[in-house]
């Protein structure tokens, strides 16, 4: 105190100045001194009074303290006073628990006058942004005072701050470098700071998320020990927990980086379990608690299936399940180990396989599921192990018809095996106990193993109880109602019939049976009409749910029962506005709405016990249509029973159409695809095609140029080269004529065979006297001489293209001399004029000549669809005899294609003569080729003669 004497003055002996005259002062002296020092003296003088007026310095210092922040930043120890200051005014360090009302309201005027002073310093975001700036300082007396003052400013007005960082450009990021610290004080208060700003904020946790703060935050859970670390390792996972929870896309994040695997050390635990310390339950408890949140069930299902296969894969739900088989575990950490290992085989056919194999390290090994179950009926554990207990168990039958099976085949006549203990003994065993809530628990436990199952409620109908000596046996169904007409507990009511509510809807056989004992019905109309006390009136709700649900589910097999009788008796007996005010009293319960938000059994005390989810599912299904089958009449249901047949008629008349549809679009499909194939061949041969044509004409381009480029003096050498290229390339042309002449030929010898045939058979039609009359006759005579004359035409056409072939022949023989006779440059020197003139001509003449070739095999294949017309004309022919005349006159018409056709290939063999005959295969004589060579050679000495003159 005497410190701040110094600093603000000494007043007059006997006037103490008040404390808000002394900070007065203070806040002048920071505005006015222009020494650092003397400002820096101010800011720490007002520390030190900020504890105890909090008010005065919050009031009149603030704005002072944040313009030190903005003005003397390169002074660190200036900045600490400042931020310490703020820190004190914000946020009181007073965290003692209140022992009486005083305290109480004096802790929230304080907590109040920090809200206040968090939003006047909050209503200039520059602020919030100076602040994360200044937590890039490293000096430890700036930073760590700034992440303290930014978490009180979150715990006390977090939306806001948490809008104002999100905006600040690297906000985010600029305090996820606190973790990176090396000062482990900074590190730590940096995680309290990402707890407060994570909490709420989906974008924020994102952000955070995608920072790498996964793979750091289990870096340092590692570094700290994992589960047997300190306070730390609970700071981390609580931040884990933030950003997870909740946040699915965080939680793909978590599965996709491999980070699930990384949890299986956190679980492993020793042969001695003995002795745990409290902060190792902790981080157990959160650990466990992780897990459920990646496999929680209101996560949606695809993401849940996921991380219960990693989790299997990785042999996270093997070590669980160690733990839970352990000795010396803590009950709270077996209990939150069974809750989280429900979970994870929940819905899971893999996990829940694996599950039903887990034996207790008992001797004679026990499957755990029967040891659990026999946690679940003794009266004597703990009440939170019990329901954990009945979670696990269905969660194990959650949509496991395998398991469901299992479970009911237990309690089978069959295979009852009286020296083991099964899960269907202990159920029964519950079912029947003193203990109402083992009662309700065995219910509900048994209700689950027939949940969507319709073969296991008929299987469960086999099942007969032994009830004392000398008595015969009775079935579990009877057993049953006999319990609930004996006057039992509430929670007892409640639990079966929340059980045969499940057994016996959907089940026309059960219903049966049901209706079958005489005295089922008048007990439940009987509790239905009677006025009883509140705790009673929802047994009376539920009893009407029984009714209507045999109601509904009747098909009428017992004549006494039948749907309209029924509804007679409620009518006569309960009345139906009475049912359907009974029947909607269980949805008004306030339990119920409790039991329908999760499927986790969560209850504060047993006799809040009353309500299990499933069945409040079921209750939301049946509820209206059984009010709507009470309150309709006979007509009003043959009417719906005529509209539904109907229904009926139209979808069967909407499924044949409907494959219909799919069969045309399959059709449509595969003549796509057909077309799609065509249509790449087609685009294949107009690419070869391409290709020949460029290849041709970059043979023309090269030809020319070497024209071009040989000179005078080098003429008779080009003049070799150009003969030996024109002789190698007229060979190959050649050739490629004789395999289409040839082609031709066996196309020719086909059509005569072919029409040799229709000939033998209109001679066999003649034969067979079918035509009748004069005219027949003459038809047939005619086709006869058409034939014949057809025959002539293939005759000649063969002979002309022998001839070509002898030709060709010869013009090859003719080449081969001229090459090789003596004097050959001489010879070669003569021909390149003529060569020359021809290659050009024989070039555009093969392109014509393949041309007409493609038309000829077009010609072909349209002809060969004719005959096959024809041949298919014939055998009509011959089966119908009595139809004659018509086939002759269609046999005629198509024999006239024929003929026009074959006169087509006649003129194209014709032009093709006449193409080989330009091209000079018509050789007649060797003298007129030598005469021809000799002109040559006297035009070519007179040349040299005449440039000798010259």
């Amino acid at each position: 105190m005497n410190y701040i004497w110094e600093v603000v003055g000494r007043h007059p002996t006997g006037q103490q100045p008040t404390g808000a005259e002394t900070i007065q002062k203070l806040c002048d002296r920071v505005a006015s001194s222009t020494l650092l020092e003397d400002r820096r003296d101010a800011v720490r003088a007002l520390k030190s009074l900020s504890k105890k007026y909090r008010m005065e310095v919050g009031t009149m210092a603030m704005d002072h303290l944040v313009r030190i922040l903005q003005t003397d930043r390169a002074d660190t120890e200036t900045l600490g006073y400042a931020l310490d200051t703020l820190y004190n005014i914000i946020c009181s360090d007073e965290e003692e628990e209140p022992d009486d009302s005083e305290e109480e309201n004096q802790q929230k005027q304080e907590d109040d006058l920090g809200a206040q002073f968090t939003e006047k310093f909050i209503q200039e975001p520059d602020n919030i942004t100076l602040l994360l700036t200044l937590l890039e300082e490293f000096d430890f007396h700036v930073r760590w005072p700034g992440v303290k003052l930014l978490t009180a400013l979150l715990k006390s007005q977090c939306a806001p701050v948490q809008g104002i960082i999100l905006v600040s450009p690297m906000g985010v990021s600029r305090l996820m470098d606190l973790l990176a610290d090396s000062r482990e004080v900074i590190r730590n208060d940096g995680l309290l700071l990402l707890q407060q700003l994570t909490k709420g904020n989906t974008a924020i946790q994102k952000i955070v998320a995608f920072e790498n703060a996964f793979e750091r935050l289990l870096e340092i859970i590692t570094e700290e020990g994992s589960s047997d670390g300190g306070i730390v390792v609970e700071d981390c996972l609580l931040l884990l927990l933030n950003l997870l929870k909740n946040n699915s896309s965080n939680q793909n994040f978590f599965k996709e980086g491999s980070y699930i695997q990384k949890m299986k050390p956190w679980f492993e635990v020793g042969d001695d379990n003995s002795g745990w310390s409290a902060q190792k339950v902790t981080n157990l408890h959160l650990m466990l608690q992780l897990v459920r949140v990646m496999v929680s069930p209101v996560n949606s299902p695809g993401a849940t299936a996921s991380c219960q296969k990693a989790m299997f894969q990785c042999d996270l739900l093997q070590q669980l399940c160690t733990i839970l088989m352990a000795t010396g575990v803590p009950a709270d950490i077996l209990t939150e180990t069974i809750n989280t290992v429900s979970e994870v085989i929940r819905g899971s056919e893999v996990n829940q396989d694996y599950f039903a194999s887990v034996n207790a390290p008992s001797n004679p090994p026990r499957p755990a599921i029967v040891v659990l179950l026999m946690s679940m009926v003794n009266e004597r554990q703990p009440f939170v192990l019990r329901c954990a207990v009945l979670y696990c168990f269905q969660c194990f039958l959650y949509k496991n018809h395998k398991g469901q099976g299992e479970i009911v085949a237990t309690l089978l006549p069959s295979t009852i095996d009286a020296n083991s203990i099964s899960a269907g003994q202990l159920l029964c065993g519950g079912l029947f106990s003193a203990d109402s809530l083992s009662n309700w628990c065995a219910a509900v436990a048994l209700a689950h193993a027939l949940q969507d199952n319709l073969t296991q409620k008929e299987q469960l109908l086999r099942v007969q109880l032994a009830t004392s000596l000398g008595k015969p046996p009775v079935s579990l169904l009877q057993q049953c109602t006999n319990i609930l007409s004996q006057g039992s507990r509430v929670q007892t009511k409640v639990g079966l019939l929340m059980l045969l509510c499940t057994w016996i809807s959907n089940c026309p056989i059960a219903v049966m049976h049901f209706l079958h004992n005489q005295d089922n019905v008048p007990f439940l109309t009987g509790q239905i009409s009677e006025n009883l006390g509140e705790d009673e009136r929802l047994v009376q709700g539920l009893c009407a749910l029984l009714l209507g649900i045999c109601i509904y589910y009747n098909d009428n097999s017992l004549e006494n029962y039948t749907k309209e009788k029924l509804k007679q008796l409620i009518e006569k007996r309960i009345g139906k506005e009475n049912f359907v005010e009974k029947l909607a009293f269980i949805t008004k319960h306030e339990l119920y709405s409790r039991a329908a938000q999760k499927p986790q059994p969560a209850f504060s005390t047993p006799e809040h016990m009353l309500f299990d989810h499933e069945f409040t599912k079921l209750v939301k299904e049946l509820e209206g249509m059984i009010t709507k089958a009470v309150l309709r009449s006979s007509e009003e249901e043959k009417k719906e029973e005529e509209v539904k047949k109907t229904l009926e008629q139209h979808d069967s008349i909407v499924t044949q159409y409907k494959e219909l549809i799919r069969e045309q679009d399959s059709q449509i499909n595969e003549l796509k695809e057909q077309v799609a194939l065509l249509t790449s061949q087609n685009e294949k041969l107009q690419n070869t095609t391409t290709q020949q044509f460029s290849q041709i004409q970059q043979h023309k381009d090269q030809y020319n140029i070497l024209k071009l480029k040989l000179g005078k003096d080098n003429q008779q050498t080009g003049n070799q080269a150009e003969a030996a290229h024109v002789n190698g390339l007229q060979p190959e042309e050649l050739s490629q004529l004789r395999e289409q002449l040839e082609e031709l030929q066996r196309q020719n010898q086909l059509l005569q065979t072919q029409l040799t045939e229709k000939d033998s058979l209109i001679t066999s039609l003649k034969a067979e006297g079918v035509p009748s009359g004069e005219r027949a006759t003459s038809e047939v005579t005619e086709l006869q001489k058409e034939v014949e004359l057809l025959k002539a035409q293939l005759q000649s056409q063969t002979a002309e293209i022998t001839q070509l072939q002898s030709e060709r022949q010869e013009l090859l023989r003719g080449s081969e001399s001229t090459a090789a006779a003596p004097g050959g440059d001489s010879v070669y020197t003569e021909k390149t004029a003529e060569l020359e003139s021809r290659l050009s001509a024989q070039t555009a003449e093969t392109q014509k000549l393949k041309g007409e070739v493609k038309t000829l095999l077009e010609s072909k294949e349209l002809m060969e669809k004719e005959l096959a017309s024809a041949t298919s004309t014939t055998a009509i022919m011959q089966a119908e005899k009595s139809k004659l005349q018509q086939e002759v006159q269609e046999s005629k018409k198509e024999q006239d294609d024929l003929l026009m056709l074959l006169a087509d290939q006649d003129q194209k063999i014709l032009s093709l003569k006449q193409r080989l005959k330009d091209l000079g295969e018509t050789i007649e004589d060797e003298d007129d080729l030598d005469s021809r060579d000799q002109f040559d050679d006297d035009d070519d000495d007179e040349e040299d003669d005449e440039e000798c003159d010259e």
